[in-house]
């Protein structure tokens, strides 16, 4: 069987192939294919060559034939990331920005000048890429060159990018150069040009890009590049191509992914002109937040908790001896209607927890001429559209139900999606795979996900 573009999404515990015909023409979605991916056992292709097979049974096909492959990943930790900046409120937090929103995981962020300890965390970490940032433009310049000296001097081989004050470019450039790591080293525009201004677009961008050219970050992932002639993105990076892409054609969005470890959330919105009169610091049009505490399966002991045992028995309509055996008997993929809705109940908890903790809200602050009421953080008012991907809220009887409570958790205190958003689910589990493939067939991407999300 012949197909255009086959998408392998490697994670680090699933591996999944989706297979796409005519996509110049007439893009169609033909079908899926999965298997465990083999980070442990020493290479992540035996992984992709079973799901392939696994393809080839779905379409009840001997052979398959493509003309090209992109892929995402996430294996091995996926995209690790350090973020280093001046002040935790501004530079570090615009960097953190734009770290998450190219689909990094963050595991080390540091305000001020990089401490011994601080050293002693970024060798252990061992990220795949560090970011340097700190001071507007034509600001303070010393911590991040400071910074820079100690970085290009590390032990370690991994890309440097600085997001920092636009004067240090020819010093950082130097400093890299003398340490012989001037092929490691990124320089874009600052991340945090000016005050209250952000700019995490162009330092997203160089993210992927850098991913892409140091892929070997789990092993076997060198034979994976040269399988894959186009892109290869962290696949949460791959889900805000797509949300981004989606924004553009039909308005503001938010996108969320609950998964057996985390829950991501992906908003793309400008929000409301009445709030930004109010909003204390600016926020990006693009933002993602990860909750590491918040998956189905994985972390689901901890979403229990969460709840508590007595409510979720209350809620499930269950007694507390029948909750305790299914969570001692917990399977990744529910099976009996009572695991679907245990399932249910961990998935709608982590879906109103993530939105509260992405979302911003109001602050009513006290002083000589009264009460002022103030927005801080993100503002999801004027989204128009929620989204359900990832397994949980692609296969659950009720997904829908689940992300209408969004609306209806609002108290009236928090910048939540509104009861007029419409919920759509993305059908065909797709929507990773499609952000990488807008990247060279934006179209067809396009296309795909509009059928996916049954819009018009």
């Amino acid at each position: 069987m012949k197909i255009s573009v086959l998408v392998a999404e490697i994670g680090s515990t699933t591996t999944v192939v989706n297979a796409f015909g005519d996509i110049e023409d007439s893009p169609r979605f033909l079908g899926q294919g999965q298997a465990p991916t083999t980070v442990t056992e020493g290479d992540v292709n035996i992984g992709l060559n079973n799901a392939i097979d696994s393809l080839k049974k779905s379409l009840e096909v001997d052979k398959i034939e493509y003309d090209e492959m992109l892929a995402t990943s996430s294996a091995a930790g996926g995209l690790k990331m350090t973020v280093h900046g001046l002040v935790y409120d501004m530079t570090v937090r615009a960097a953190r920005e734009a770290a998450l929103g190219a689909g990094a995981n963050i595991h080390l962020v540091t305000a001020g000048r990089l401490r011994r300890s601080d050293i002693k965390n970024i060798k252990s970490i061992g990220p795949n890429i560090i970011l340097l940032a700190g001071g507007v433009d034509y600001g303070e310049r010393d911590t991040a060159l400071d910074n820079a000296e100690i970085i290009a001097g590390l032990d370690i081989d991994v890309p440097v990018i600085y997001a920092g004050n636009i004067q240090n470019h020819s010093d950082v450039k130097e400093i890299f150069e003398e340490n012989g790591k001037s092929h490691l080293l990124y320089i874009v525009d600052n991340v945090y040009p000016k005050i209250d201004v952000l700019n995490v677009e162009p330092t997203r961008k160089v993210i992927q890009d850098a991913f892409e050219e140091h892929i070997i970050h789990a092993p076997g992932m060198t034979k994976v590049r040269e399988l894959v002639k186009g892109p290869i993105i962290p696949t949460p990076g791959a889900v805000m191509e797509a949300s981004k892409l989606l924004k553009n054609h039909m308005g503001d969005l938010v996108t969320l992914d609950v998964g057996g470890a985390t829950t991501d959330v992906h908003s793309v919105t400008e929000g409301s002109e009445e709030v930004s009169r109010i909003l204390i610091s600016p926020e990006p049009v693009a933002k993602r937040t990860v909750e590491g505490d918040l998956g189905v399966f994985v972390n689901m002991r901890n979403v229990v908790e969460m709840i508590g045992l007595e409510r979720l028995a209350k809620d499930l309509n269950m007694n507390l001896e029948r909750v305790q055996e299914i969570i001692e008997d917990y399977k990744p993929i529910p099976v009996t209607d009572e695991e679907k809705k245990f399932v249910e109940r961990l998935t709608l908890e982590a879906v109103i927890t993530s939105i509260h903790r992405h979302g911003g809200g109001f602050r009513d602050l006290y002083g000589s001429s009264g009460k002022k009421t103030l927005a801080e953080g993100k503002d999801l008012t004027n989204i128009k559209w929620i989204i359900g991907t990832g397994g949980a809220l692609t296969r659950l009887p009720n997904r829908v139900n689940i992300l209408k409570e969004i609306a209806q958790s609002n108290k009236g205190d928090k910048l939540l999606p509104t009861k007029e958003a419409k919920i759509l689910i993305d059908d065909d589990y797709i929507m990773a795979s499609l952000g990488v493939l807008s990247k060279k067939y934006e179209e067809a991407a396009l296309i795909l996900l509009k059928r996916s999300l049954k819009v018009d």
